[in-house]
């Protein structure tokens, strides 16, 4: 008689993907006999999801990176004290005990001697990976860093400066939008440079932009190369790299002087931004004398008012004298200016336009000039100025026009002037903030991260408050307190949680090698943690970087798998994967990308199944550290006050932690989901960690209107900072004269870019000059090399995944070097052939892929690969043009940022095999 098979156990277990910054997105994780088999989508989320449920193929990949053979799944120690790429590290296995006590007793001697060493930096380091993704990872790890004190975030693996970073400060700064998006749900017709958002804007965006082109959007694609944004839009404009800000000079220009102000948003420039303000001969505002607030004309009393006089009608436009008013300019020297000549800020920014005509950009950015009038004829016609909208019953400005910036637009040299640009044509139309319009989506430089409405104060001279950081004689922090001197060198980045690890970080790995002269020489610290970050492959110059890796004294990685950066590390720490543990996140609201929810909660991520080998949940790893170190009191305190992502008492409830005791996993996440359910309840519903085990996540609804910014800016009777930036003048003045108090003028060029209006340089040549820098001539190097994002990569810390490497073979030019058909002719290199892609900094190889959707002048190089190490990553042997950038100071701006752009040529080559390269 036949045995009858073995019942299975089949559970679906809630789960969520945050692997890059488009998400969360939330997810199951089918599990049959303890063995995780597939993910699937969460159809219980279908209705508050904006994607429906469904997550991207990111996340599909998981189960593979969970039984990954190629996992480290027990503590390890380095045993050769040698490190470099070439040195093996004679990784053995040790216990958790070991590991652990290794890294507290070193802890332990740092705080013994001191947080901070002689020259008052940090002795502890960490590196995290993209856009914060990986705090939904790390368990209570924040609260560990917030007990242990001073910490420096200054080594970057790429995120922040080779980003969206210019976005992300000015964006914060106009309009709260640490990421800026159109209003997909309701735009018309989208202007977008470079925004790759079929690729790296998740389920969310994918699905909103599809229905948008079913209601009959139109997009338009301005950049490089055709991307798959580009073959999913109305048109493809291909442009110069690096011109972007010629080519939204011209738009706003034919807008200006081609088109009636009828055309314009009117109501919206006077009374909601500074555009009536009044900037004397100096480039300051005049001001009251007694007051000291911005004057404005007013047209029914013909004279000059502070800004917030009732019933005063503010004249647009116009040249007028001013009897008599102050003007406030650097190290606050408020100077007299009787009889002042004034123009209005509008007219000042109209002036400033007035060179940059479509005949003009189309020399510059190879764009003809008929296209550029037509755009912006369309961007007009589709502004609908004057309508209206309903949104949860409050009567909204219409608005659909958006203009969208993607990555090397929106960072690096040109990316203040693009940034300013495509804010500038939102505020042209009244379409900033408001329904159909450029929106912003979280905020990280201000709090509460969960709420970026939350944010908004009144601050000086009628505009938001903005948290700079001091350039005054008195308060410039003159010492770095950072290695990368983000209080020191760029003030607009302030000093927030976030601030330091989106200052100039590569400046923290050029100065660890050699500083300025002028500048301290910043020792290494002694303990660099590090966690799903690659620096050695993600930033600019790998070999320089691995370089400076290897001269740090000890590494503390958690790792996955053995990797490029963790090659370099002396304790390896398995932590328990993404279904292997515990956490608990916030979802909805607005978050990054194109995340504009209709409902806000927490969701769950519950281990699906037990850790693989020795591998442990990061919490207990967090707690144990804490003990270890003497510092479990001040680590509860922590997770009491919200560091694992909830505040644990509020109005009407408490589930504080004993601060005293050591708490397991379960208990610690159980008191969040009280807290969680209880803050979002306003303690009317309150649940457990069993609650979401079975149920996976809870929202309560969030409001549309809250989407937009415009209503509380209205609230507040504030105005959005623009078009004039006379806050951004005097900064830059005050900074430059603190730097050369100093004898510092290595940066003078980036406080070039401290100008009120901004105005077009020649950008590209920034890059022509540097290869005269390196020794090189720019006639042997002809071409542009930049890089586009893969959708089954982009920030996802997956390279070792095949199943990544399977999909995204369906895309043409993965893994390879893609060229011009015409250009690749003139060089004799036909499809498939093995090339060489050189800069003066160094070479990278692959294999050719040419199409027509080029520019002639451009080469790509998809994703960042050239692994070396990493299992199944490095035997690709995919090309990476993070080999041959530069460090560079002469190609970082004013915010710190640089960009994937180089200029590069390219070589037929023999294959590999051929050559006899490995």
């Amino acid at each position: 008689m036949m045995s009858k098979p073995a019942k299975k156990d089949i559970r679906a277990v809630p789960s969520y993907c945050y692997n890059c910054v488009a998400g969360p997105d939330l997810m199951t994780v089918r599990v049959e006999n303890g063995v995780a088999t597939r993910i699937e989508p969460c159809h219980q989320a279908a209705a508050i999801h904006p994607g429906l449920g469904r997550v991207c193929v990111k996340a599909f990949g998981l189960v593979q990176k969970t039984y990954n053979p190629h996992r480290v799944l027990t503590p390890m120690k380095r045993t050769n004290p040698r490190k470099g790429r070439d040195e093996d590290p004679g990784f053995v296995p040790i216990s958790w005990d070991e590991a652990l006590d290794t890294i507290a007793a070193r802890l332990r001697d740092i705080r013994a001697r001191g947080l901070l060493n002689e020259a008052g930096l940090p002795r502890v380091a960490a590196t995290f990976g993209h856009g914060g993704t990986p705090q939904s990872y790390m368990g209570t790890f924040p609260a560990f860093l917030s007990a242990w004190g001073a910490i420096d975030y200054s080594f970057g693996s790429g995120q922040g400066v080779k980003c969206v970073h210019s976005e992300h400060l000015y964006g914060e700064f106009w309009h709260r939008g640490f990421t800026v998006a159109a209003d997909t749900v309701h735009t018309r017709y989208i202007i977008s440079c470079g925004a790759n958002v079929e690729v790296s804007g998740g389920v969310c965006a994918v699905r909103r932009h599809a229905d948008a082109r079913i209601r009959g959007v139109k997009r338009v694609q301005v950049e490089p190369h055709l991307s798959p944004t580009a073959a999913c839009s109305a048109e493809w404009v291909p442009i110069k790299p690096k011109t972007d800000a010629a080519f939204l000079f011209a738009l706003i220009h034919e807008i200006l002087f081609a088109h009636p102000r009828s055309r314009l948003d009117l109501a919206f420039l006077r009374d909601r931004t500074a555009s009536p303000y009044l900037v004397g001969e100096d480039g300051y505002y005049l001001r009251d004398p007694l007051s000291l607030k911005p004057l404005l004309w007013d047209e029914i009393s013909a004279r000059a008012v502070p800004f917030d006089t009732e019933g005063a009608r503010p004249a647009l436009e116009g040249c007028f004298t001013v009897a008599n008013a102050v003007t406030r300019g650097p190290d606050e020297d408020i100077r007299p200016r009787p009889d002042a000549a004034a123009r209005t800020a509008f007219a000042a920014m109209v002036d400033a336009m007035a060179p940059y005509t479509p005949d003009w950009a189309a020399a510059v950015c190879d764009i003809p000039a008929a296209t550029i009038r037509r755009i912006a004829a369309e961007f007009l016609d589709h502004a609908c100025i004057g309508e209206t909208i309903e949104i949860d019953g409050a009567t909204l400005p219409f608005r659909p026009v958006a203009v969208t910036l993607g990555k090397t637009v929106n960072n690096g040299w040109g990316a203040y002037e693009c940034c300013w640009a495509r804010t500038m044509l939102a505020v042209l139309v009244g379409a900033l903030e408001v329904p159909g319009g450029t929106l912003g989506t979280t905020v990280r430089l201000n709090r509460p991260h969960e709420n970026r409405l939350k944010s908004v104060e009144p601050g000086e001279d009628g505009f938001m408050v903005a948290h700079f950081n001091p350039t005054g004689q008195k308060d410039w922090q003159a010492t770095p307190t950072g290695r990368n001197a983000h209080r020191t060198l760029v003030p607009i980045v302030g000093n927030s949680p976030w601030a330091q690890a989106l200052g100039p970080t590569h400046l923290s790995w050029m100065f660890s090698r050699e500083a300025p002269k002028e500048w301290p020489h910043p020792e290494l610290p002694e303990i660099w943690f590090a966690f799903r970050t690659n620096p050695a492959i993600s930033f600019w110059d790998t070999a320089e970087i691995g370089r400076a890796m290897a001269r740090m004294p000890f590494i503390v990685a958690f790792a996955y798998t053995f990797d490029e950066t963790n090659h370099m590390a002396d304790i390896l720490l398995p932590e328990a994967g993404d279904l292997e543990s515990t956490q608990v996140i916030r979802i909805g609201g607005t978050k990054f990308v194109e995340q504009h929810w209709a409902h806000h909660g927490v969701a769950l991520r519950a281990p699906a199944i037990a850790p693989r080998g020795e591998a442990r949940d990061f919490t207990w790893i967090s707690t144990e550290l804490a003990y270890r170190t003497g510092l479990i009191e001040r680590y509860n305190a922590a997770l009491n006050r919200g560091a694992a992502g909830v505040p644990l008492a509020g109005e009407g409830y408490d589930f504080r932690l004993p601060t005293e005791r050591v708490h397991n996993v379960d208990t610690i996440w159980n008191a969040v989901c009280k807290a969680a359910t209880a803050e979002l309840s306003h303690g009317a519903d309150i649940h457990d960690l069993d609650w979401f085990h079975a149920h996976g996540h809870y929202v309560v609804p969030f409001k549309r209107e809250d989407w937009y910014l415009y209503p509380t800016m209205t609230r507040l009777g504030l105005r959005f900072e623009l078009p004039y930036q006379e806050r951004l003048l005097r900064v830059g003045e005050e900074l430059g004269r603190r730097l050369h108090e100093q004898n510092i003028h290595w940066w003078d060029s980036q406080l070039d870019e401290y100008v009120a209006v901004p105005q077009w340089h020649d950008v590209p040549g920034r890059w022509v000059q540097a290869i005269r820098a390196q020794g090189g001539d720019p006639a042997d190097y002809p071409l542009w090399g930049i890089t586009t994002k893969v959708m089954a990569y982009t920030t996802g810390n997956n390279a070792g995944i095949p199943l990544m490497h399977e999909v995204s073979a369906n895309l043409r030019g993965h893994g390879a070097v893609i060229l011009n058909a015409a250009t690749a002719a003139r060089l004799g290199i036909a499809d498939h052939d093995w090339v060489e892609v050189r800069s003066p900094t160094g070479a990278t190889t692959g294999q050719a892929c040419l199409v027509q959707g080029c520019r002639p002048d451009t080469v790509v190089i998809p994703g960042q690969f050239a692994h070396w190490k990493t299992p199944f990553a490095k035997d690709l042997a995919f090309p990476s043009l993070n080999r041959i950038i530069p460090l560079s100071l002469a190609l970082t701006d004013a915010t710190g940022s640089g960009a994937d752009v180089v200029r590069v040529a390219v070589y037929k080559i023999a294959p590999p095999a051929l050559a006899g390269a490995a």
